[in-house]
């Protein structure tokens, strides 16, 4: 594969739906998923919840008791926008009110970790501890905070957390090598009936590529069809994972609510298709949809069929805690971090990282793996920088990260250290992160790509 389309790879192979653009718009209004609704759209309401098959707006309260007989829950989320997930927090404290026996599926961590987890059902470790203990800035690598209002209602209501992904190198396994080739290792880590055939997921599939410099045109069939089985390598474990916790764990009133990216969510045809091949109870989806972009244009009506329960949240805003924007090479957690993606118009794009930079330390902090670089980015903020030490074709130099926003395109050109952005640049809030989507891409990896 060229670096160039390993970048572009990179970019766009991964499912929680980007936060705007050509694949966005593509993906919200295709005529796929259930017949009986996908040959309309909806119009969404801010702070409304729209049940998608009767066309009646809800409350939580409401949406909740339309939940009493179902079952499994998905709840999409966008990774780094912070209203996504006080949505999730709000569905799983409606259902645990209405006295349901809540579950929660954590996309975040593969089984694996589940005695981790286990740990902070029992309340016998504190906040800190199961943040390292559990290698969180390994696992997902997203802030903590995203998600940190969710895990201490958990644990204060006692409702137990369990770990529903698979270990990242056996879906990278059957990218690179297809099921016929794993190793009996590698296969017994993964359900025993995988479905691909799927020719409506294969379109959705495509569809989030759209508008990315024709790539679809520049990938061979085989790559293609080798991520798209990587891909429902993923959505297929998580639905038998959380599938298995339920039958195992729950009771008559138990209810599982998975959080997960948002495009393993949508239509039906990612996790909650291959999860059907194991559970026949009744589920349903619900995705919070911002009913604006960050620049104030309206998002329009979405398919019917993308989701049960579409919740309008307002416009998208830039996210809570800052990125470097750049993806590097995956070396199984360790160094060297070989960068092989950078994005102009980020912050690692206007610091002068360059693709094969090879990244050393920061803030004189040895990089000895992406957890080390990730746990010191959840110590930054907006306004801060950080100073990395790179190694650039032999010679060791150093460069330094401005934590700064850009502006839209209507605003004036902002100066930054080194020169001047340029008027237009897309900005922070346009940049989607890569692991918001969900494929293990070549050479990176996935999620948290972007850091």
């Amino acid at each position: 594969m060229s670096r160039r389309l390993m970048a572009a790879v990179v970019f766009v192979l991964t499912l929680a739906v980007p936060a705007i653009g050509a694949a966005q718009d593509s993906s919200w209004r295709l005529k796929i998923g259930d017949p009986a609704r996908k040959d309309r759209d909806v119009a969404l309401v801010l702070d409304g919840i729209i049940d998608t098959a009767a066309g009646k707006t809800l409350t939580a309260g409401e949406l909740a008791a339309k939940l009493d007989d179902v079952k499994v829950v998905f709840v999409g989320e966008s990774h780094t926008d912070i209203a996504f997930h006080r949505v999730q927090l709000q569905v799983v404290r409606e259902l645990q009110k209405r006295g349901r026996d809540v579950l929660i599926g954590l996309e975040m961590y593969p089984y694996t970790e589940q005695a981790s987890l286990d740990l902070w059902n029992q309340g016998k470790e504190s906040e800190k501890d199961f943040v390292a203990a559990s290698q969180w800035y390994k696992n997902w690598g997203y802030h903590w905070n995203y998600y940190r209002d969710i895990f201490l209602f958990a644990r204060d209501k006692g409702l137990k957390m369990y770990a529903v992904n698979t270990p990242r190198e056996v879906v990278t396994a059957v990218r690179k090598k297809g099921f016929q080739n794993l190793t009996p290792e590698e296969a017994a880590r993964i359900p025993s009936k995988v479905d691909t055939t799927n020719e409506e997921h294969k379109q959705l599939f495509r569809a989030f590529f759209a508008g990315d410099d024709n790539l679809m045109h520049t990938m061979s069939g085989a790559m293609f069809d080798g991520m798209f089985a990587a891909q429902c390598t993923w959505d297929a474990s998580m639905g038998y994972n959380a599938a298995q916790a339920l039958k195992v764990f729950g009771g008559p009133k138990s209810v599982m609510v998975v959080l997960i990216g948002s495009g393993h969510v949508a239509y039906g045809l990612g996790i909650q298709r291959q999860a059907a091949l194991w559970f026949d109870g009744k589920m349903a989806s619900i995705v919070p949809v911002a009913i604006a972009d960050g620049r104030g244009r309206p998002m329009g009506n979405v398919q019917a069929s993308y989701a049960d329960y579409l919740w309008g949240l307002p416009k998208e805003d830039d996210p809570v805690y800052p990125s470097l924007g750049l993806s590097t090479r995956d070396n199984k957690g360790e160094a060297p971090l070989e960068v092989i993606d950078v994005p102009k118009d980020t912050v690692a794009g206007l610091a002068g990282f360059k693709v094969g930079d090879v990244l050393q330390a920061m803030d004189g902090t040895p990089l000895k793996s992406r957890e080390v670089m990730n746990t010191l980015m959840a110590e930054k903020r907006w306004a801060d920088a950080a100073v990395f030490t790179v190694v650039r074709g032999g010679e060791t130099m150093t460069l330094t990260a401005y934590f700064r926003r850009t502006l839209p395109a209507a605003a004036t050109k902002q100066p930054a250290p080194g020169g001047v952005v340029p008027q237009g640049l897309p900005g922070a809030r346009l940049r989607w992160s890569a692991g918001d989507r969900g494929i293990p891409a070549a050479g990176s990896r996935v999620p948290n790509m972007r850091e």
